[in-house]
């Protein structure tokens, strides 16, 4: 009873805020998203010492000032990105395409011109939720795996949002069938990478040099269907709008197995590295995206990453 409670409170606020910037110019929409994100910031302490801890195992030269410089604006970029979301969501898909600007598009073109399928991967990185529903406008609607929220209120709400332009959205039940119908339709699915998981389709990688438990789907997916893996990102711009991006596809190994699927999810794990090392503050430092590793774990991760580093001094 309590929870349910709880989750109707959240969804009317919520609720509330969509419809109050939705009917706000842009710059009061960004502001109450900053105000939003430094709420956060200073209450929710468990966080705030997570995110300046991951920054400072990733970035080892910067100073503590500048890891908690960071995570600040970390938070205000989360905060905007809600709000900003919420704001898009109710705009016609006119104005939404207005509010967009598209680069490399013709990547996911030439890769659906061969005709079996495409797969774009980014990660909880910059606006993208946003990128998935203008993708549907300018390209195609696709396919996009998704994890259910906890509050179904929000859940269904999220949902909705999701599918406005046309998109699909695939949870894990059944995913791998769906998957595979999307491709084999050439269509596009789109994948996120940058979280922590558990089980059989693990593998472990390097992100930013540090042992990081990734899933294996991505990499795994495209090798038996030979459709290109492209990886899209979406940078807030200073005018209030969204740059979307998608760059060249990832370049196949020239192993095989296992090996490939290790070498190729680390390729793909590499490039979003580099938009986050360009733009750190737009990625979500705020999930424990390194865990604790077990012996026999260290070694398997110590294993994988001489495979890894042998096969590049090769190349």
């Amino acid at each position: 009873m309590l929870q349910r409670l709880r989750h109707r409170i959240e969804y009317a606020l919520v609720m509330g805020l969509r419809t109050v910037v939705g009917s706000l110019p842009v710059s009061a929409a960004e502001a109450i998203g900053t105000a939003i994100g430094l709420l956060f910031y200073a209450i929710d302490g468990h966080h705030r010492r997570l995110a300046v801890a991951q920054l400072r195992a990733a970035f080892p030269g910067r100073s503590e000032r500048d890891c908690r410089a960071i995570a600040r604006r970390t938070f205000v970029h989360f905060g905007r990105a809600l709000v900003t979301v919420l704001r898009i969501s109710t705009l016609a898909p006119d104005a939404l395409l207005a509010s967009m600007e598209v680069e490399g598009a013709d990547h996911v073109r030439r890769a659906l011109a061969a005709g079996r399928g495409a797969m774009i991967y980014s990660g909880h990185f910059g606006y993208w939720e946003l990128h998935g529903l203008t993708h549907a406008l300018v390209l195609g609607p696709m396919s996009v795996l998704a994890r259910p929220l906890d509050n179904p209120y929000l859940h269904d709400l999220l949902e909705r949002m999701r599918t406005a332009t046309g998109n699909r959205v695939i949870y894990r039940q059944g995913a791998m069938r769906r998957v595979l119908r999307a491709l084999h339709g050439n269509e596009c699915v789109a994948f996120l990478i940058d979280q922590h998981i558990h089980g059989a389709d693990a593998v472990t990688v390097r992100f930013f040099g540090r042992p990081a438990a990734t899933t294996s789907a991505l990499a795994a997916l495209a090798l038996r269907t030979g459709a290109p893996i492209i990886p899209a990102f979406a940078i807030p711009l200073d005018d209030g709008r969204c740059r979307l991006v998608y760059e060249p596809p990832i370049e196949p190994p020239a192993a095989s197995g296992e090996d490939a699927v290790l070498e190729l999810t680390q390729r793909c794990t590499d490039v979003l590295e580099q938009w986050v090392r360009r733009y750190p503050h737009l990625w979500l430092w705020m999930h424990r995206r390194w865990r604790e590793l077990t012996a026999g774990d260290a070694l398997s991760n110590e294993r994988a990453g001489m495979r890894i580093d042998e096969r590049r001094l090769r190349s």
